[in-house]
């Protein structure tokens, strides 16, 4: 999410802004105002990306589609959830996390709020949850467990792809409903990442994302801090996206946010996202995985 590595997290988060000038692709729109899902995105749990934000673009990408998007500024209740069709929670922080990213980090979610969308989701709630590289795992780790996903909390990396390239070709995208879309014009065959998070999915999951031989995971206990004697795991087989049908509802989750928005970064304005070279089907990908959600495909 972050590429800055040699910043602190206080400066990375200066550094990081929205493209408020990003104006989608997406000319083709599935919903009208009379059908359109109600998404409720999460601002109510210290959110690194909200609507006005870091998250305006994937908001305009949305609404590009036909959906209708709406702030969640409620704990997560069945009141709360009872207007949405898709609850978007993506970076979700504790209040302890907010200024300082190092260990030890927290959960977002109290464990009414987990059993309020597990309840949710099993009577037909689709959830799009996103949870990137440390500290944003530990704080949506209770919600991902409780539907069998496990998350590290720590910096998922290919030492062999500096790009980050998800590629139907070398096997890393995986076969999905997602990919190939409602039509032929919706098909995908590379996604790009930033950094981000590898997590496991419970054996009824199917895999998006899949990380190869390459990638390892590392798990400092200062943030974007990597010494000699940093941990670290392989994680050849791990997820960096996969979906789950629970119940009547679904559930795509995601160990990487940057890839769903536009984002500038630096006096340069180094470009992530959507608008990075080589993430051109990234908007398509996005809309594919509402088109799930929204159970179209």
């Amino acid at each position: 999410m972050i590429s800055l590595l040699f910043l602190s997290t206080y400066t990375a988060h200066a550094y990081q802004r929205g493209d408020f000038e990003f104006t989608p692709q997406n000319t083709q729109v599935t919903y009208t105002h009379d059908n359109a899902p109600v998404v409720f995105l999460d601002e109510a749990h210290h959110n690194f990306h909200t609507a006005n934000g870091r998250y305006q673009p994937f908001t305009k990408i949305l609404t590009s589609d036909g959906y209708v998007v709406k702030r969640n500024l409620l704990p997560f209740s069945a009141e709360s959830l009872g207007g949405a069709d898709i609850l978007v929670i993506s970076n979700a922080l504790n209040e302890k996390n907010i200024n300082n990213w190092d260990l030890p980090n927290y959960s977002a979610f109290t464990r009414a709020e987990v059993e309020a969308i597990y309840t949710w989701v099993q009577k037909g709630g689709s959830l799009f949850l996103i949870a990137d590289h440390m500290p944003f795992p530990k704080a949506s780790e209770s919600l991902a467990a409780i539907f069998g996903f496990q998350f590290n909390n720590g910096y998922a990396k290919n030492l062999n792809n500096k790009a980050q390239l998800f590629t139907r070709l070398d096997g890393t995208l995986a076969t999905h409903a997602i990919f190939s879309g409602s039509n032929k014009s919706h098909k995908v065959d590379t996604v790009k990442a930033f950094t981000g998070q590898a997590f496991l999915s419970p054996p009824n999951a199917k895999p998006l994302l899949i990380f190869d031989k390459y990638s390892v995971s590392s798990m400092p206990s200062k943030s974007w801090s990597f010494i000699k004697n940093t941990p670290k795991i392989p994680v050849d087989g791990w997820h960096q996206g996969a979906t789950l049908e629970f119940g009547k509802g679904r559930i795509v989750v995601f160990g990487e946010a940057a890839m769903f928005t536009a984002q500038v970064s630096g006096k340069q304005k180094f470009k992530m996202g959507v608008i990075a070279k080589g993430a051109e089907q990234n908007e398509r990908f996005l809309l594919n995985i509402m088109l799930w959600l929204s159970k179209k495909i």
